[in-house]
């Protein structure tokens, strides 16, 4: 968190809005970009209301998991405790995107659909993926660890380098799929509730 604090600060601090900009700036804004766009291809129409929370859990994991290429470092991704904060993060983030676009009324309905019998089923749906966001980021990464833990045991050199690279890249992709997952489950909240609330206005016209 703070190289991330302090590399944002100093990239930041000497923006320009004209053809000639930095090198770090052009990179920040491939990165922003990259991020708006795959927000608003999971069906997010107003992908700047959404990038500070998405590309914020992009950008922490995604950290998190680059300096595994140190042979001392063990990812913070790797622990429980990590990936199971993140996943209550997205837990919480669901029903609050889905309240600011409907209502909290409008939201609660949702749990209920089509029928009253589907309430326990919802709830159930909602814990368990939140579950599995926080095993399925913190099993990829802590197995990984562990491999090239015991590369480096009893091998030459040359495979755990070749092992930290696709730990490298492991932890990239593992980092866009928690991200993705996040937008999907945010997407499919406010895009319930807005059906619903449009249903609800045309009956009441």
């Amino acid at each position: 968190m703070l190289f991330m604090v302090i590399g944002a600060k100093l990239v930041t601090r000497k923006l320009k809005t004209t053809h000639k900009i930095s090198r770090w700036q052009c990179i920040l804004e491939m990165i922003v970009t990259g991020i708006k766009d795959q927000i608003q291809e999971v069906g997010l129409g107003n992908p700047k209301q959404y990038i500070g929370f998405i590309g914020t859990l992009f950008l922490f994991i995604a950290m998190c998991n680059f300096w595994i290429i140190l042979p001392w470092y063990e990812p913070p991704t790797g622990s429980l405790s990590t990936t199971a904060a993140l996943a209550i993060s997205v837990f919480l983030a669901v029903p609050f995107f889905g309240i600011q676009k409907s209502g909290l009324l409008g939201y609660l309905k949702t749990y209920i659909e089509p029928t009253f019998i589907m309430l326990p089923f919802n709830i159930i749906s909602e814990a368990s993926r939140t579950l599995a966001l926080a095993i399925r980021l913190f099993g990829n990464i802590m197995s990984g660890g562990m491999i090239i833990a015991i590369l480096l045991s009893i091998s030459p050199i040359f495979i755990p380098i070749v092992m930290k690279a696709l730990g490298l890249l492991t932890g990239m992709v593992q980092a866009y799929i928690f991200s993705i997952l996040a937008t999907v489950y945010i997407a499919a909240a406010v895009q319930e509730s807005i059906k619903k609330k449009k249903l609800i206005n045309k009956n009441t016209n």
